[in-house]
């Protein structure tokens, strides 16, 4: 009787172990594999994103693997201990994780996003029960700050969030696993990036920025604006700026848009000639308004070195032969007062003066620059058309196959042609010399814009200065612009802060150093016999 109870007891008993340990079995199941269980967290899908590479196929975007880490606090011995823990292995905010171990409303608290190897191996030494570990992508950028606008960055969820990290979100996912090659040669990237800092820096210039663009596909190879930003910190540090002023800002741009001024006189032929003469003077008034040159001019001066040595009186008259109507209908035409698009998210709509305002003196003084507001990277794409044979492009940063895709003829050729010649002549015989360079035949513009302020004043001498050069002059294939806002003089220039000064050289190095990459042949100057 007793052996009976004594074995029924030992069967009871194995049937208990046995429920016990198949109890404890699916739990590690759970745990390990389904993590759907009751009150447990769903995972989540990890978006792959495509590699991003320059034109020449140097990787400038990449998803590394990551983990992101989640806590079930309910399993914690001690949570203050375990908040204590995970905060100095992480970074996480220590007080932010105690608050959600003690709020029962939620079982599982997000720790920290995007951990890496080492950090996950500091986590594990903590020893702490209900961990989770769910893997994930976060995006990494080997060249750092270097076009750090142009390329953009992606939020906490890999999604593309600014610049053609999100412009080209749909090319990116779908391209998952392979690249997608942008328009950028960092090459030339680093060059300009180097250039516009330097000068920047020698001039103690607010901000700074930069554009090379191919003018026969409107390809950007370069793009920088300065201050800029560590795209693989989550954190701005003090000086950093997300903005990409090229793409962004809006500026009224100065005696540079006097190269659209003097296309559509010659495009209009309100101009008899390029040596037809023009009274200058000390000032020309319009009405209760004075207009004034930036340096000293002659009393009268020919079209050519009005372009030249950059006369806005001279600018003003050959602006006002057009008229307000076909000044404003040259501008649309060239698409200077629309916004831009392309495939850069970040842009800006231009500011002017509406029809009805649009008379006398704002042709006057939009025909030198002021009075109208636009894009850097606006003006650079209507100027490069200027240049190319005067046929549209549509600036793009996603790398081409076909070496020309100009469009339809917006300028005639010959004016294109007289165009290039005069912009080669500032550079040889006016305000641009500082940025010729042997061999290149560099043609450009200087611009120095005074700079509106509170109340749409003027901020006393504080200028805006801006270079835009072509290069080669006779057959242009790249252009290259460089801003400049706020510059000082500097004991070198004289004090002088003008773009002659301070643009102009800046533009003729990065050519000097991105002439010979980009395979422009050098062309040796002319022999000269020494005369007996």
């Amino acid at each position: 009787m007793s052996e009976t109870i004594h074995q029924r007891r030992i069967i009871i008993g194995a049937v208990i172990c046995v429920a016990a340990f198949a109890l404890v079995g699916i739990r590690l199941v759970h745990v390990t594999l389904l993590k759907s269980w009751e009150g447990g967290r769903a995972a989540t899908a990890v978006v792959a994103r495509a590699d991003l590479t320059d034109r020449n196929g140097e990787l400038l975007a990449r998803d590394l693997p990551v983990k992101d880490l989640y806590a079930r606090p309910v399993v914690f011995w001690d949570k203050r201990e375990a908040a204590r823990g995970l905060a100095a292995a992480t970074g996480a905010d220590e007080r932010r994780l105690l608050n959600g171990f003690n709020n029962a409303k939620h079982p599982y608290v997000l720790v920290a996003r995007q951990i890496t190897p080492a950090t996950e191996a500091r986590v594990m030494h903590l020893g702490l029960p209900g961990l989770e570990f769910e893997a994930g992508g976060k995006r990494y950028y080997p060249d750092g700050r270097n076009a750090a606008q142009v390329i953009g960055v992606t939020d906490a969820d890999n999604a593309g969030v600014s610049g053609l990290e999100l412009g080209l979100q749909d090319q990116i996912q779908k391209a998952a696993g392979g690249k997608v090659a942008t328009s950028i040669d960092m090459r030339v990237q680093y060059i300009l990036s180097h250039e516009v800092k330097q000068a920047r820096d020698t001039f103690t210039a607010h901000a700074a920025g930069g554009i090379v663009m191919d003018v026969n596909t409107g390809e950007v190879l370069a793009m920088t604006s300065q201050p800029d930003f560590d795209p693989n910190q989550r954190r701005l540090g003090e000086h950093d700026s997300t903005r990409n002023i090229m793409a962004q800002d809006v500026y009224e741009l100065g005696s540079i848009f006097k190269i659209l001024t003097f296309t559509m006189a010659l495009e209009d032929r309100t101009l008899k000639s390029l040596d037809e003469v023009f009274p200058i003077g000390q000032g020309m008034k319009l009405g209760k308004f004075t207009i004034h040159e930036a340096e000293h001019m002659p009393t009268t001066l020919p079209a050519r070195d009005i372009l030249a040595q950059s006369s806005n009186i001279g600018t003003s008259q050959i602006a006002l032969r057009s008229g307000s109507t076909r000044q404003r209908d040259f501008l649309t035409h060239v698409g200077i007062l629309k916004p831009l698009k392309s495939e850069l998210p970040e842009s800006a709509r231009p500011l002017y003066p509406p029809s009805s305002n649009w008379g006398e003196i704002a042709t006057a003084t939009i025909g030198f620059g002021q009075g109208i507001s636009v894009t850097p990277l606006s003006f650079v794409a209507a100027a490069a058309q200027v240049v190319n044979g005067g046929r549209s492009i549509v600036p793009t940063f996603v790398k081409q196959e076909k070496a020309d895709l100009r469009g339809e003829q917006i300028i005639r050729p010959e004016v294109s042609e007289q165009m290039r010649d005069l912009l080669r002549y500032v550079v040889t015989n006016g305000s641009g010399k500082r940025a010729d360079v042997v061999g290149y035949d560099v043609g450009g513009k200087t611009g120095s814009a005074q700079v509106p302020g509170p109340g749409g004043r003027y901020i006393p001498h504080a200028l805006r200065t801006s270079f835009y050069g072509v290069f080669p002059a006779h057959n242009p294939r790249y252009v290259v612009y460089i801003l400049l806002d706020q510059p000082h003089g500097t004991k070198a220039t004289a004090g002088f802060a003008l773009a002659g000064w301070t643009a102009a050289p800046a533009v003729g190095r990065v050519i000097a150093r991105i002439a010979p990459l980009l395979g422009v042949p050098n062309v040796p100057p002319p022999t000269r016999l020494a005369s007996q």
